[in-house]
C-alpha cells in the first residue's frame, strides 16, 4: 500500500516565477493538487543541512517547474543553497549520471582541496521521517583515492559526504585499468548528522563489476590493427586519457599537431575540470590554444580514446545520447537595466559551455550578432534603457535579452526564437540571414534608430546607412591587407567621406555568399584612424604634418609613400611629390580647407576602437568579442559550439572561450603582422584572419543617441 502510494507522488523543483509567499526559486516541492488553471499546489521543501520536513504550501504555475522523480527531489533537497540546484539542473548529462550512481562508481568531487578524485562507498539518507510530509534527503559518502591508486590508507575515519551539486564528475568504473584494486571500506558513519546507510540500493555494484568483466573479455580478444581500431580525432572530438594516477579524464581536443621538440602528432585537450599540473593552453613557452588554468593536458595522440560516456556511430563521429533540453536558469526580468559586463567580472560570468546565446535552426548569424553587440560594448549601453509605456513589445522582448545575458551569461534559445517571431518575418524564424540585413532591421525597426553612418560622396549627395560595404579592386591592394587599408581605399575610390564621427562602425568585408571572398587573410585593426575620411574636417600633410591643401587618389598605392594610406598634402609638398616623373600625370585635387585655421596648427586624430568581429566558416557565424581595454581581453563566442541528441529531440550548446593570444597576436606591429604566416598561428586567430566577415568599431567618447521615440 505504502509502495502504491509513493508510486503516484509527483515532485518538482521551482524553476522560475516571483518569489511570494509559500514558494522561491530553486524550492523542491510535492504536488498535493492541480487547479483548473493549470497551477500546482503543493508542500514545499527548504532541503540543505536542515531536515527535509515541508516548509510551507504554495501555488506554482506549471510552467514555471520542471518535473522530479522522488529520488531526484531526495538528492536536489541535500543541495546546500537554490541556485547550485539549479546550477546542476542545467547540466543533464551530469545530473542524470549523478542520479544514477552506484557503489563503487568513481567520481570527482569539488573539495576544498580542489577537485579531487573519489568512490562512492554509500548513499546517504539524511535526517529523521517524523511524519508522513517528511522527506528524507539523499548524499554521497565518498572515499578518496591517493596518489598510489588506491584509496587513503589513512586510519579509518568517517567518510565526508556530498551532495549531488558537489559531484563535477562521474567516471564510469569500466574506465578504470585493469589490475587497479581497491581496499574495503569498513568505515563508520559520520556522527554529525542523522544518516541512516541504504543498503538495498538498486544492483548495487553489479554495474561496474558487469562492465569490468565485459572490459576483460573485450581485452581478451585478438586486438585489432591500429588503423581498423582507432577512431580519427579531429579538433572538436571529445576524448578520454587515463591519468598517471590511473584516473580517466575527459575534454575536447583543442588543437593536433607535432609539438616543438616532437616528432609525432600529439593533441591539446581542454579537460572538463581543473587538474593539478596542466597548463592554460602553453606547452613550455609556447601557446597552441587558450582555457582556464589547469585544464589544458597536451598527450601523444596515441594515448586519446573517443570519449565512452557517449555512443558512437559506424563512422566513428560521437553521436551523444539523446536527453531532454535541459532547464533554463530563473530569470526575472528587475526593473534595473543591466550594464554591460565589465572586464572583472566577464570570464567568471562568460566562459565555459551553456554561455552565451543558445542557437536554434539557423540563428548563428543572430546570436553571434547580438553577442557582439551588447554583451560587452559601453556605445550600445544607452539604447538599453527602461522602456517608455509606449514601447513596442518587441524592444522589451530585445532588452529582456541583453539582460538577461549580462546578469547571467546565458540566454536560451527559446528568448531567441521569441524575438525572431516577433522581427514579422517567417523568413527570420527558419532562414539563415546575413547579418548586415538583422543589423539594418535591429536598428531601423527594433531601436527607431537613426543610420549609424552618413556618407557623403563629391557630387555633395548624403546618404544614410547601418553598415559600410568594402568595395574596391583587388589590385589595389595587398595579399595580406589591413581593415585600415580596406576602409581608406574603398573610401577614396568610391569618392565617399563621412560627414561625422560615428559612434559605431559597422565594416564589411569584400567577400560575397558563404564562399567567395576577395581576400584569403585580413589583419585586423585594432584601431581606426578616420580623420582622413571626415568630410570638410582638417586634415594634415602626408608629408611633413602641416594643414592639407591637397588630395591625390593616384598616389593611394604608391609603394614608396606607404601604399593603402590617404595621400594629402600642403602646397609645397604637393608640387614636390609631384615632380617626380612617375606622378607628373596625377592630378591632385583640391580640398575645402577649414576656415580660421592656420597652417601650422596641430590636427587631432579622430579614432575608432575596435571591439567585435563576425566571422563566417562553411555558412556558420562565430564571433569574437573585446570584454575590456587590456589587449588581451579577448573571447571567442561559438552559440552552436556542440550538440547534445539528434536534429529531433536534442539542442545546441553555446561556448565561449577566452582568447588572450588574439592579443598577443595583434599587439605586433603592422610591419610584423603583414609578415605574418597564417598557418603558424594559434588556431583561434588563424580562424579570424581567414573568416573575418565584419569588423566592428565603437567611439567610446561619444556613445549613440537614444531612439527616436525616447528624445525630447
Amino acid at each position: 500500500m505504502e509502495a502504491k502510494t509513493a508510486a503516484k507522488e509527483k515532485f518538482f523543483v521551482v524553476l522560475r516565477g516571483k518569489s511570494r509567499k509559500g514558494f522561491c526559486r530553486g524550492c523542491v516541492g510535492r504536488v498535493e493538487a492541480e487547479t483548473q488553471r493549470g497551477e500546482l499546489m503543493g508542500l514545499l521543501y527548504c532541503g540543505g543541512s536542515g531536515a527535509g520536513g515541508p516548509k510551507s504550501g504554495g501555488v506554482v504555475r506549471r510552467e514555471d517547474t520542471y518535473p522530479l522523480t522522488r529520488h531526484q527531489a531526495q538528492l536536489l533537497l541535500f543541495v546546500p543553497s537554490a541556485s547550485r540546484r539549479l546550477e546542476l539542473l542545467c547540466n543533464p548529462q551530469l545530473f542524470s549520471a549523478v542520479c544514477a550512481l552506484t557503489q563503487d562508481d568513481l567520481v570527482v568531487v569539488r573539495h576544498k582541496k580542489g577537485h579531487l578524485p573519489g568512490m562512492v562507498r554509500n548513499l546517504m539518507q539524511i535526517g529523521r521521517k517524523e511524519n508522513k510530509d517528511d522527506l528524507h534527503m539523499l548524499g554521497f559518502e565518498v572515499e578518496f583515492v591517493d596518489n598510489d591508486n588506491n584509496l587513503s590508507s589513512k586510519k579509518p575515519a568517517p567518510l565526508p559526504l556530498f551532495s549531488a551539486a558537489d559531484i563535477v564528475q562521474v567516471v564510469p568504473s569500466y574506465s578504470v585499468p585493469l589490475g587497479l584494486h581497491w581496499r574495503d571500506s569498513q568505515c563508520g558513519g559520520p556522527n554529525i548528522k542523522t544518516v541512516t546507510r541504504i543498503n538495498s540500493m538498486p544492483n548495487i555494484g553489479s554495474r561496474a563489476r558487469q562492465e569490468r568483466e565485459k572490459h576483460a573479455e573485450q581485452n581478451a580478444a585478438p586486438s585489432q590493427s591500429p588503423s581498423t581500431s582507432r577512431v580519427p580525432l579531429e579538433v572538436g572530438s571529445m576524448v578520454e586519457v587515463v591519468s598517471n594516477s590511473g584516473i580517466t579524464v575527459y575534454g575536447v581536443v583543442r588543437w593536433l599537431g607535432v609539438l616543438a621538440g616532437k616528432s609525432d602528432e600529439w593533441a591539446g585537450i581542454e579537460l572538463d575540470y581543473e587538474v593539478n599540473g596542466c597548463s592554460d593552453g602553453k606547452y613550455g613557452s609556447q601557446r597552441y590554444f587558450t582555457c582556464k588554468g589547469s585544464r589544458a593536458l597536451f598527450v601523444p595522440v596515441t594515448k586519446c580514446s573517443p570519449d565512452s560516456r557517449f555512443v558512437y556511430s559506424s563512422t566513428g563521429r560521437e553521436t551523444p545520447r539523446p536527453t531532454e533540453t535541459p532547464p533554463v536558469p530563473p530569470f526575472e526580468d528587475l526593473e534595473e537595466d543591466a550594464s554591460p559586463i565589465p572586464e572583472s567580472d566577464a570570464l567568471s560570468l562568460l566562459v565555459g559551455r551553456m554561455k552565451g546565446i543558445q542557437g536554434h535552426i539557423n540563428s548563428c548569424y543572430l546570436d553571434a550578432t547580438l553577442f557582439s553587440l551588447f554583451s560587452t560594448s559601453v556605445t550600445l549601453d544607452h539604447i538599453c534603457q527602461k522602456p517608455a509605456d509606449t514601447e513596442q513589445p518587441i524592444t522589451c522582448t530585445l532588452r529582456k535579452i541583453v539582460n538577461r545575458l549580462r546578469r547571467q551569461g546565458f540566454v536560451p534559445a527559446e528568448s531567441v526564437m521569441n524575438f525572431r517571431k516577433q522581427l514579422g518575418c517567417d523568413t527570420f524564424q527558419t532562414e539563415e540571414k546575413d547579418p548586415e540585413e538583422f543589423i539594418t532591421v535591429l536598428f531601423q525597426k527594433v531601436l527607431c534608430m537613426e543610420p549609424l553612418l552618413k556618407l557623403r560622396s563629391r557630387r555633395e549627395t548624403s546618404q544614410g546607412a547601418y553598415t559600410f560595404q568594402i568595395f574596391l579592386e583587388k589590385e589595389q591592394m595587398g595579399q595580406m591587407p589591413t581593415v585600415q587599408q580596406l576602409l581608406d581605399t574603398s573610401c577614396l575610390s568610391g569618392d565617399l567621406k563621412f560627414e561625422e564621427m560615428p559612434s559605431c562602425l559597422i565594416v564589411q568585408m569584400p567577400r560575397f555568399g558563404n564562399k567567395y571572398k576577395m581576400f584569403s587573410h585580413i589583419i585586423p585593426s585594432t584601431e581606426l584612424d578616420i580623420t582622413d575620411l571626415l568630410y570638410n574636417s582638417p586634415r594634415e600633410c602626408f608629408v611633413c604634418g602641416h594643414l592639407a591643401e591637397y588630395e591625390c587618389l593616384q598616389c593611394l598605392p604608391d609603394r614608396k609613400l606607404q601604399p593603402g594610406r590617404s595621400k594629402q598634402y600642403c602646397t609645397t609638398c604637393n608640387t614636390q611629390v609631384h615632380s617626380h616623373h612617375k606622378r607628373q600625370g596625377h592630378s591632385p585635387i583640391a580640398l575645402q580647407v577649414p576656415a580660421n585655421v592656420a597652417s601650422d596648427t596641430p590636427v587631432p586624430r579622430h579614432m575608432m576602437q575596435l571591439f567585435a568581429v563576425l566571422c563566417i566558416q562553411t555558412s556558420h557565424y562565430v564571433s569574437f568579442v573585446k570584454y575590456g581595454p587590456d589587449p588581451h581581453s579577448w573571447l571567442f563566442f561559438d552559440s552552436m559550439a556542440d550538440r547534445c541528441g539528434d536534429d529531433q529531440s536534442g539542442f545546441n550548446i553555446p561556448e565561449i572561450r577566452a582568447c588572450p593570444e588574439l592579443g598577443d597576436f595583434l599587439s605586433q606591429s603592422e610591419e610584423e603582422l603583414t609578415w605574418a604566416n597564417p598557418s603558424q598561428t594559434p588556431e583561434l586567430v588563424r580562424r579570424l584572419l581567414c573568416d573575418s566577415y565584419m569588423f566592428l568599431y565603437q567611439n567610446p567618447a561619444r556613445p549613440l543617441s537614444k531612439p527616436n521615440h525616447q528624445e525630447p
